[in-house]
This record gives structure tokens, sequence and C-alpha cells, in this order.
């Protein structure tokens, strides 16, 4: 939007940043390999969590996915927290480091759990409550810490880039989305497969290591990085608008003066719709600005509830397709055997080339591409996860089928098929959601 709150840059001193010495592709460049370090961990653990639960803490299999879509669904909820406290209260720089650290501590008590046999239930028996409380304790300093670094990370990459060059902020989430992709890659391949060789110890102490390493290299780069100083949190303007529209409903309009300024603020915002928000404007410490980023917010609503029912179907990548595969025939040429997590390799390199592809031939087309272009991606995702479950719910049929009367196994690679289905599905969506139309703010 025009007109936008003011931002200032600093250095780490809290000097003033110099353009060409701070910031710039390079330090922005440091924020993608950061984040595929810290996406093997979250993905890996994400994806192993399930059969840890089953097999070394003896819970259900219904218990084992609703503890894993818990710990995915705190974690997105707490980007939420973590936005807000970049916003309002410190630099993304330290939100990332304190959250950061928070997660690693989770993942040095997990590793210590899996590491001492006391910490751990006996084979026919779930765990103490000490044993618990330990598990519960550091999935959770996990879930608030993978919950800030992404509300900080990304949003730190972008800060080291010149807003006045749309093109360049794009590429850069382009490729950051990129290191997301390479990170799942790795960590459904290389973590995975030590998990099932050398056993948990092993896979948490690589992930605790992989995560330490991020961490350094991130604080590597503090004298080339450039800080935007907090400006408050959009969620409080967003409020504050609201509060004040509700309390001004039934007082006269906006006279000629307000409304010049409410319709000038950016040209590419409807001022037709949600009329009601104008009036937060009688109130003197309320900008046009605003009300306009409320609008705007309050639109991008929709999108955000049509998603809820996709993420529900993504939930079942690493938590039912998990536990179907473990009973399925993993069996590939010969002896292999594929680990369950691994059959979102192939999607996810699909995934990986379309994007340096479309960076470099989207610069001619970018700029044509009509206002419905993104939203027609968003409905894409959600009919191909509506579609994805269909096809879970034959393949389960089909297995019980096969197992029940002729005493087989089916092959593992007919969740392929859905595993496809779900990665393409999130990628259209995730692309789709237009970031130019969002708020200056995250929160």
């Amino acid at each position: 939007m025009k007109n936008e709150i003011e931002e200032r840059f600093e250095d780490w001193k809290g000097r003033e940043a110099i353009p060409g010495k701070h910031g710039g592709i390079g330090p922005a460049s440091i924020a993608c390999v950061v984040e595929v370090m810290e996406n093997i961990v979250f993905v890996a653990n994400g994806f192993n969590f399930v059969e840890y639960f089953m097999s070394s803490m003896h819970y259900s299999p219904a218990t084992a996915a609703n503890m894993v879509t818990n710990f995915m669904g705190t974690t997105f909820l707490l980007t939420l927290l973590g936005g807000f406290i970049a916003d309002s209260f410190l630099t993304n720089f330290t939100t990332f480091i304190i959250f950061c650290c928070l997660e690693l501590m989770g993942l040095i008590l997990l590793t210590f759990q899996s590491y001492s046999p006391k910490l751990q239930p006996e084979s026919d028996k779930t765990p103490s409550t000490l044993q618990a409380t330990i598990l519960f304790t550091g999935l959770y300093a996990m879930a608030f810490g993978a919950g800030g670094i992404k509300a900080s990370l990304p949003t730190h990459g972008g800060d080291q880039l010149d807003r006045g060059n749309p093109r360049l902020i794009s590429r850069f989430f382009n490729w950051f989305y990129f290191s997301i992709c390479c990170g799942s890659i790795l960590a459904v391949t290389i973590v995975v497969s030590i998990e099932e060789s050398k056993g948990w110890f092993w896979s948490f102490t690589i992930s605790a290591g992989t995560l330490a390493l991020a961490l350094l290299i991130f604080m590597a780069g503090l004298p080339f990085y450039r800080f935007k100083s907090p400006t408050g949190s959009s969620l409080t303007r967003i409020t504050k608008v609201i509060v004040s529209a509700a309390r001004n409903r039934n007082k006269s309009d906006l006279d000629e003066e307000m409304m010049q300024s409410l319709t000038s603020t950016d040209e590419g915002i409807s001022h037709t719709k949600l009329k009601c928000l104008d009036k937060a404007m009688l109130n003197k410490n309320i900008s046009a600005i605003e009300v306009a980023e409320t609008r705007t917010f309050l639109g991008l609503l929709l999108i955000f509830f049509s998603t809820i029912a996709m993420n529900c179907c993504l939930a079942q990548l690493s938590t039912f397709s998990v536990q179907q595969g473990m009973i399925m025939d993993r069996k590939l040429f010969g002896s292999f055997e594929i680990p369950v997590p691994s059959l979102v390799v192939i999607p996810l390199l699909l995934v990986i080339l379309s994007i340096p592809l479309y960076d470099y031939f989207g610069k001619g087309i970018s700029s044509d591409i009509s206002p419905s272009f993104n939203l027609n991606r968003i409905r894409l995702g959600l009919a191909l996860s509506s579609f994805s479950m269909v096809v879970a719910a034959i393949v389960e049929t089909t297995r019980k089928y096969v197992a029940v009367h002729y005493d087989f196994k089916i092959s593992v690679l007919w969740l392929m098929v859905q595993y496809l289905m779900l990665t393409v599905a999130d990628t259209r969506a995730s692309r789709g959601s237009d970031k130019e139309q969002a708020p200056a703010k995250r929160t």
C-alpha cells in the first residue's frame, strides 16, 4: 500500500543501515540456507513422530496420530505469536535466535529421553507421568520454537532486500520456497533412513546438530544484516479499527476530507466493500492506512478459512499415510525397503524443478497475470486435496480387502498417488496466496 507505516533500518550496533554494506542478496541468501537446515529438522521429526510414539512410547495408532496433528497445529498457530513479538517488541533476528534456542532445547530433551531406557516405558506399558512430562515438554518446546522460526526467518530475509523492487522480493520468496522443498527432501531421505537403520537416538542427535549449525550460520551474518525497528502489530491496529467502527456505527458519515484521504490511500483496494469500517476514522487516532489494512485483512480471511480443510488433508501425510505404509509391502529392487515418508520425494523434486523454470521463464509473463490467477491456483489446490482423500479411501479399502481375503500386502507405491496429489495441492495453494494483497505486517 502507498503511504505505509514508515520503516527504519539499522545495523547491529543501532546505527542507520548503509545500502550496499548492510542487507542485500547475500544476507538474504543466508535465510534460505538456514531454512534448508531448519526444515530438515522439522519435516524429519514431523514424519518420524507417529512411529516414535507408537514403537517407543507405546501409544495407540489413533493417539499417536492425534499427538502429531496437535504438534503440527500448535506449531503453525504459534507463528502468530512469533510474528506478533517480532512486529511489536523485537527484531526478526532476535525473535529467530530466541525461538531457535527453544526448539533446540526441545530436541536435546527428546534426544536425552531416547538415549536413556529409564525415561522410556517398558514394552507393555504407556509412559509414566515423568516420562510423559519429559516427552510433552520436549515436543511442545519444539512446537513453540518452530512456530517462531516460521514467522521470523522468511520476513528477516525479505527485510534485507529493497521493497521498491517487487520483482526481487518475489524471486526471494520463490527461492525461499525452493529451500523449504530442499530441506523436506533431505529430511525424508537421509534423516528418515538414519532413523530406520540407526535408531531414534541418532535421528534426534543429527536433528539437534543440524539445528545448532543453522543457528551458528545465521548468527555469523550479524555484521551484514540490516534490522527493521518494530512498529507494532497489524493485529493490534486491526482490532483497534474494528472496535472503533463498531462504536461509531450510529454516528454521521465521514466528511469529504476524510473520504478523500481514504480513497487516495491505495488505488488497488476496493472501497465499496466493508464500508462500515470507514466510520473508524471518526476516531482521530485511526488513519486511512489502518482502515485500508483492516479491509484487506478481512478480505483475506475467507481464503484463510477455505484452506483449513486442505490442511486437514495434508495432516494425513505424516499420520495415517505413514501408518498405512508401515503395514504395506515396502520392498523395492529385491531386499531394499523404502521408508514411507520418502514417497514424497518425487512430488517434491517436481516442485523444485518448477521453481527455477518459473523464475527464468516467468519474467515476461508475471506482469500479465490476471487478478484471478492466484485464486484459481488456490481453487486447484483445494480440489486436488479433496480428490486425494478419495484416492486414499480407495487405496485403503483395497489394502484391507486384499489383506483379509488373500493374506497379501499390496505395494507401498500405491500411496504415491495421494502423496503426489497432496504435494501439488499444497504447492498450488501456497504459491497462490498473493502476498501483494496482504497487510504490511504479519500479525
